[in-house]
């Protein structure tokens, strides 16, 4: 159900199971706003109401890697409504850095005899 006059952008990146996909992500305006949505498989992911269309995929990307989404990119298909085909550039947006866990008690001992001996 997509409304004439938005745009569309091609979604590709890697799944939660490290398949690669390639889907259509469109907007719906709900007054001055939007929402971004993609359709995958059995999935059905929609933004909040967002100010920009940009802001609607930014935060469509952003949740994706939350769920464990790896190496997104984007690629502008239709520009207010016209077809753009291939012509623009891929966006890829960046994995998010993971943190490192936190050593345990034990693992800081023994880094500590590991450290003295490289010393000695």
């Amino acid at each position: 159900m997509d409304q004439p006059g938005l745009d569309k952008h091609q979604l590709a990146g890697l799944d939660v199971s490290d398949r690669g996909f390639s889907r259509p992500v469109s907007f719906v305006q709900v007054e001055q706003h939007y929402r971004a949505v993609l359709r995958y498989e059995m999935i059905l992911i929609e933004t909040e109401l967002h100010a920009t269309q940009d802001e609607a995929l930014r935060r469509l990307i952003h949740t994706l890697q939350a769920k464990g989404y790896r190496q997104l990119r984007t690629q502008v298909s239709f520009r207010s409504g016209i077809y753009l085909g291939s012509q623009e550039l891929w966006i890829e947006y960046p994995d998010p850095v993971a943190e490192p866990a936190p050593q345990g008690f034990m693992t800081k001992i023994l880094s500590w005899f590991c450290l003295s001996r490289t010393k000695a």
